[in-house]
């Protein structure tokens, strides 16, 4: 974590027990942050999800009271549906598989909130698992964090530099257990409190009702793709993602998607839980988001890995550059599930440096 003394801290509090620990610590090392409730959420009125911006808002006041320290909250409600929302509503319905967290870090926690309140403090620090640090030329580099199941790197790989550069992760170099372990010994009411899950944005409310309600229905053919075989019927494309498994409803199963057909409106899937259509060791990304530089120079090809979504595995990888900017990715095996759309992350061979990510192109 970098030097804090004499900087001007806003620390953004979600309510979860990850950020209460990173307040904690911050107070620890004599720093008093301004605390920062981001508030977002669906375009929609929604009692799960107002119920939920009020339990976050209840363990955030309780950090703020027992530490002293002024507590904001900052509606980006509106900025949030036209930079993030729309950004995955468009990507679903043309067939991608978008990542809003990824967009929310860049656009929203490091972004918009900058704009308005962010751009009067030096530092901007967040309760992910990540770790920073500067190089003999003073560029700051995103770094994972020791605990591969909780390391969010994949989420912060879309800063642009100089977000990077006011970021500060306090509980980076921390595995989990010990958040909890800080969060228990300060008391936090977030310290038993679960991890949230799925998508930042939707509270309660079901992914696929969500979709449904901005997109709708739009009914199409399944078909098995080695036999051509109609097996059921979708009720749109955007409901599925390439490598799904769960909740497809046909019998006869188990069904993977393995691809979609979007001028036909069919969604192809394959029978079997390991088949070797649901596997790829070779794809492309579209022009690659650098977060503090291109390690390319003069050589055209170099071993990284690589990940290609929320896992703690990392797979190494022979990377590419190409004349448009964009990366060709031969994994040493083959990757489950690889999706246009999905964010390609590189890392070094250490699998310590975050290099930076680009979505997966279409082929």
């Amino acid at each position: 974590m970098q030097e804090l003394q004499g900087k001007k801290v806003a620390a953004l509090l979600s309510g979860g027990v990850d950020s209460s620990a990173a307040v904690a610590l911050l107070v620890e090392q004599g720093i008093r942050p301004d605390l920062w409730y981001i508030q977002i959420g669906p375009d929609r009125d929604s009692t799960d999800y107002t119920c939920t911006i009020e339990e976050d808002l209840e363990m955030a006041r309780a950090v703020a009271a027992k530490y002293r320290l002024p507590l904001e909250v900052i509606d980006l409600h509106r900025d949030y549906w036209d930079k993030v929302v729309s950004y995955t509503m468009e990507r679903v319905r043309v067939g991608l598989t978008p990542n809003p967290d990824v967009m929310c870090n860049r656009l929203i926690k490091f972004g918009v909130f900058d704009e308005r309140v962010g751009k009067d403090y030096d530092i901007i620090a967040t309760g992910h698992y990540a770790t920073t640090e500067r190089d003999s030329e003073g560029r700051t580099w995103l770094c994972t964090s020791p605990d591969p199941v909780k390391d969010q790197t994949d989420f912060l790989a879309q800063l642009m530099p100089w977000q990077l550069q006011k970021a500060c992760f306090p509980i980076g170099h921390l595995p989990k257990a010990e958040v909890r372990a800080i969060a228990e010994r300060e008391h936090l009411p977030a310290a038993s409190r679960k991890d949230s899950q799925g998508i930042c944005f939707l509270g309660k409310i079901n992914y696929n009702d969500y979709i449904r309600e901005y997109l709708g229905e739009q009914p199409g053919q399944v078909i098995e793709e080695a036999t051509g075989r109609v097996i059921g019927m979708h009720r749109g494309l955007w409901f599925h993602t390439i490598g799904q498994r769960k909740g497809l409803g046909f019998s006869g199963g188990p069904w993977y998607v393995i691809r979609k057909d979007l001028e036909r409106n069919i969604l192809f899937v394959a029978h079997g839980w390991d088949t070797i259509e649901q596997y790829s060791d070779h794809f492309q990304t579209t022009p690659f988001h650098w977060l503090t530089a291109n390690p390319f120079g003069e050589a055209a090809t170099l071993p990284m890995t690589v990940k290609i979504r929320h896992t703690p595995d990392f797979c190494p990888a022979t990377v590419t550059h190409r004349a448009d900017g964009s990366l060709d990715i031969l994994t040493e095996r083959p990757l489950q599930g690889v999706a246009p759309g999905q964010f390609a992350v590189l890392y070094d061979e250490q699998r310590h440096r975050c290099f930076g990510s680009a979505e997966i192109r279409v082929e």
